[in-house]
């Protein structure tokens, strides 16, 4: 899996987290501690956040790392 392949299958496991719990991009930038815009940049796969960034970002959705990546054993 390569780093464009992490971070698309990252945006759109938060995005389908996030509209799941019914959080706007605003609400849930806010109780990550980011913006808005750079919740947009992540969730269009145009941005590579730090592990503390996606740390909290998973708090705030309450799911794990797992989750957040949909991490597949790859044989």
């Amino acid at each position: 899996m390569d780093k464009e392949e992490i971070l698309l299958e990252f945006a759109e496991n938060i995005r389908i987290e996030r509209l799941k719990q019914k959080l706007s991009q605003e609400k849930l930038a806010e109780k990550a501690g980011i913006t808005q815009k750079y919740l947009n940049l992540i969730e269009n796969h145009k941005a590579n956040p730090s592990i503390v960034i996606v740390v909290n970002i998973c708090k705030v959705l309450n799911i794990d790392l797992n989750t957040a990546y949909k991490i597949k054993n790859e044989q």
